[in-house]
C-alpha cells in the first residue's frame, strides 16, 4: 500500500472514530449477474444476466467516488465474463484507477485466465479441498487451480464460504493459500443464509470451531485475510449491523452494507467477515484496529 493511501485511510479512520461518520469508505459496483456456474450456495446470480454498459458502470464508478469511496470492488456474477463491446474486465479496473481510486479488487470464481496486473487483489472463490469445492462449484476446481498457477500476477486472494458442505475443509484452503503460486492471502466468510440457502447455515459450534482452525493455521503462517480479534463477534453475531461504511451499487441501486440488506431479517444472520471489521473498526475497537493497521500493511 502506498503511503499515501494509508494517510488517506487512517484520518478517514480516526474522523469516522471520533464523530461517529457513516460516510462509505468502500464500494462494490455490480457489473453482471449473468455466471456460468451453478453454485449451491449462491442466491444472486443469473437473475437478469444481463451485462450493464461501460457508461453506466463508468457512472456508478463515478457516483461512488463523489460519495468517498476509496476502495472498490468489482463484483458479480462472474466478473471476467464482462463485456461492451472491445470494453474488458481491465478497462473497469484501468478506469477506477484513473479516476483515483486507491484500492481496487475484483471477485472471480476462477474459471477464466487470470491475466489482471492492474487488480490490487483478485479475490478467487475456492470453497474447500478439491471434493467439497467441485461437489458446490462443479467440476472446476483443477481448472482453477491452473488458472492460478499461470496468473501473470501474485495478486490473488483465496476466498472461501464456509458452509454445511465444506466446514471440514478450510485447513486445506488454508494449507493451499500458503503453498500456491501467485496467493498472497486467504479470506474467509460464514454463509449467509438466503431463504432458499438456509440448510447450508452454520451454528454458533460450527463457526466457533472453524475459527480455531483459522487461528491455528495462522500460527502456522498461513496468509489469513482476516482479523482473528473480530473472531468472537462473528460466532455470537454481536457485531453491528448494517456497516455504513460500505455499499453496493446494482443497476443504479445504492444499498447500504450489501444486497442482503433487503431481505428480512439476514442482517441478524449475517457472515461477512469484513462486515464485522469494518463495523467494529469504526466502533474504536483497539484490537481490530491495530490488527488491520498490521493486516493491510502486509497483503495490500
Amino acid at each position: 500500500m502506498k503511503f499515501s493511501s494509508f494517510l488517506h485511510f487512517a484520518a478517514f479512520g480516526v474522523k469516522t472514530i471520533l464523530f461517529r461518520g457513516k460516510k462509505p469508505i468502500l464500494g462494490t459496483v455490480i457489473i453482471t449477474d449473468k455466471c456460468n456456474l451453478k453454485c449451491k450456495h449462491c442466491s444472486v446470480n443469473n437473475i437478469t444476466a444481463i451485462m450493464h454498459p461501460y457508461e453506466k458502470v463508468k457512472g456508478e464508478m463515478e457516483q461512488l467516488y463523489q460519495m468517498g469511496v476509496r476502495i472498490l470492488f468489482f463484483c458479480g456474477g462472474e466478473t471476467f465474463l464482462w463485456r461492451d463491446g472491445d470494453k474488458t474486465l481491465r478497462d473497469l479496473v484501468i478506469e477506477a484507477k484513473r479516476m483515483g481510486f486507491l484500492i481496487v479488487n475484483t471477485v472471480t470464481n476462477g474459471t477464466f485466465p487470470l491475466d489482471l496486473p492492474e487488480a490490487d487483489l483478485i479475490l478467487l472463490s475456492v470453497d474447500g479441498n478439491r471434493e467439497k469445492h467441485n461437489l458446490i462449484r462443479g467440476d472446476t476446481y483443477d481448472k482453477i487451480m491452473e488458472n492460478v498457477k499461470n496468473a501473470t500476477s501474485d495478486n490473488i486472494c483465496f476466498y472461501m464460504a464456509i458452509n454445511q458442505l465444506n466446514k471440514e475443509t478450510v485447513r486445506d484452503v488454508c494449507i493451499a493459500a500458503r503453498d500456491t503460486k501467485n496467493v498472497r492471502a486467504v479470506s474467509f466468510n460464514f454463509h449467509t443464509p438466503y431463504p432458499d440457502t438456509r440448510e447450508l447455515a452454520l451454528t454458533k459450534e460450527d463457526k466457533a470451531a472453524c475459527c480455531e482452525v483459522i487461528k491455528q493455521m495462522m500460527k502456522e503462517g498461513a496468509p489469513v485475510f482476516n482479523l482473528k480479534s473480530a473472531f468472537p463477534y462473528l460466532i455470537e453475531n454481536k457485531f453491528p449491523t448494517p456497516c455504513h461504511q460500505c455499499v453496493v451499487i446494482e443497476d443504479g441501486k445504492v444499498s447500504v452494507c450489501g444486497r442482503c440488506i433487503d431481505v428480512p431479517g439476514l442482517c441478524e444472520e449475517c457472515g461477512y467477515f469484513f462486515v464485522a471489521e469494518y463495523t467494529l473498526l469504526f466502533r474504536g475497537n483497539l484490537k481490530v484496529v491495530f490488527e488491520m493497521l498490521f493486516t493491510y500493511l502486509k497483503y495490500v
